[in-house]
């Protein structure tokens, strides 16, 4: 008897230490629905199910890092739930006004040596977003990434429309990667990645007839890198870290943080039909701004000579031509690109910016990232990445009325690499200078984090079509992609 009541106790306490390890949470009108499960050396998963149907399989969590190994042997020790009701603003995104409502789960995890981490879910309607949170692991206040296990298992019968991720300082001047390569509609899951390193976020899948999800990512800054997926393994897609070429190989791929300290938010938008990944605002639900705007930022239109006329339209005459066209339009600003500081030059450019001026048109300037991880020609150079340098350069900019600079050839998604883009917006800010970046990484919620960034020129889009006749060739073609991929 005493021994059937032990076995008994045994069998009970399995079954609810099962029942411990998966739980659940839905968005509010519970069609999107997560479940975290698992635990032990197969690692945790979590998998999404929209209106029943199986919209993400069972998919890793965890990373590995010098403070522990949090991608196996981990065990969910308690979780926690709570509502998130949130109304705000925005003037540079699809909509205006935003309310975000989602259910939040937050699952505390234990490795095998003690070691804690905890990942938190947010559940809207047709939004999942999830991150790592990692506490002070004993006397250790920091940590380095390694790699990290998140992955992105997809149902067999999905399809992909994906952009791959290029090699790194390939192309013009050795700037790549610029986020301006060719998707591929409607290919299989097996078919590799064209330059074998994965894909370019935003991602979108296919799942056969049951609909539709967007794999991306938000919240990156200085304290972590850009990320990617990795091409398929039978289905699953994996994060992938920065390649040690990109940025001329400055910088450590491995992002590092101190501690308690957390990841980027990575997202997944699910969907019957693409309306609701048309319409998300994930990007944005689940950041917060990084500082107060100093300054009244107005957004608006702008002429740039370079799309019809190119570098030889870089000159005062021209530049005069477009003022006066961008005046004629009723436009707020005029941007002026690479070589004004040769071609016009300093002095001169007082006088062209007050002539703008005159004319109730502002103005916006080109300049380069850098100097050292590319071998492009095109000046203003060397001024962005060195903060002495930068800072008198917005000084003078500030001086003369300057609304605003175009800042390009990035060519990395590395942590220093976000610390420039932060750096350069937060300098820009301090004089009142508003920031678009081109031959650059996608924005990753920046619109709402940043208060002075514009926007980011960063797809096969427009100006290629004086290159090459392919692109002329395939503009409607990836014009009707970008709605439902890049432009998210």
């Amino acid at each position: 008897m005493k021994k059937k009541l032990q076995t008994t106790l045994a069998l009970l306490m399995a079954a609810v230490a099962s029942m411990a390890q998966q739980v659940q949470v839905a968005g509010p009108d519970g069609r999107l629905q997560v479940s975290v499960a698992g635990g032990g050396e197969t690692g945790m998963t979590y998998s999404v199910t929209y209106d029943g149907k199986q919209m993400l399989e069972n998919s890793p969590l965890g990373m590995q890092t010098n403070a522990g190994d949090f991608s196996k042997g981990l065990a969910l020790v308690k979780y926690d739930t709570c509502r998130i009701d949130t109304v705000y603003r925005q003037t540079r995104i699809k909509t205006s006004q935003i309310h975000y409502q989602a259910n939040e789960l937050t699952c505390y995890l234990s490795n095998a040596d003690g070691g804690r981490l905890a990942v938190t879910f947010r559940v809207s309607n047709n939004d999942v977003a999830f991150r790592y949170t990692l506490p002070r692991q004993g006397e250790t206040g920091s940590v380095r990434v390694m790699e990290e296990a998140t992955g992105f298992r997809f149902p067999q019968q999905t399809t992909t429309f994906l952009c791959p991720q290029s090699d790194a300082m390939i192309g013009w001047k050795r700037t790549k990667p610029s986020y301006e390569e060719e998707y591929k509609a409607d290919a299989p899951m097996s078919e590799r990645s064209q330059y074998g390193h994965g894909y370019t976020f935003p991602c979108l899948f296919r799942v056969g007839d049951d609909g539709w999800v967007l794999v991306c990512e938000t919240g990156v800054d200085s304290r972590y890198c850009g990320s990617h997926l990795s091409d398929s393994d039978n289905g699953l897609y994996r994060i992938a870290f920065p390649m040690p070429e990109e940025n001329n190989g400055n910088g450590t791929v491995e992002p590092a943080f101190s501690l308690p300290g957390s990841t980027p938010w990575r997202t997944l938008t699910v969907g019957a039909t693409l309306k609701p990944i048309v319409e998300t605002t994930v990007p944005w639900d689940v950041v917060t701004p990084r500082y107060e705007a100093e300054h009244d930022y107005r957004f608006g239109r702008s002429t740039w000579s370079w799309i019809l006329w190119q570098d030889n339209s870089i000159n005062y005459d021209d530049q005069v031509r477009f003022i006066d066209l961008a005046a004629e339009m009723g436009y707020e600003y005029v941007l002026i690109d690479a070589w004004w500081d040769k071609n016009i030059g300093y002095e001169r450019m007082e006088q062209l910016i007050a002539y703008a001026q005159s004319k109730k048109v502002d103005v916006f300037l080109w300049y380069s990232s850098s100097g050292y991880w590319n071998d492009i020609t095109q000046s203003p150079t060397n001024k962005m990445d060195n903060a002495i340098v930068r800072k008198q350069e917005m000084r003078w900019m500030q001086k003369l009325g300057v609304k605003g600079i175009k800042v390009d050839f990035w060519g990395g998604d590395k942590q220093e690499t976000m610390r420039l883009y932060e750096d350069v917006l937060s300098d820009a800010d301090d004089h009142g200078l508003m920031v678009i970046f081109h031959g650059c990484t996608l924005p990753r919620g920046w619109e709402r984090m940043y208060p002075n960034y514009v926007g980011s020129e960063a797809v096969l889009a427009s100006e290629n079509l004086i290159f090459q006749q392919h692109f002329c060739d395939n503009e409607a073609f990836n014009a009707c992609l970008h709605p439902f991929i890049r432009n998210t």
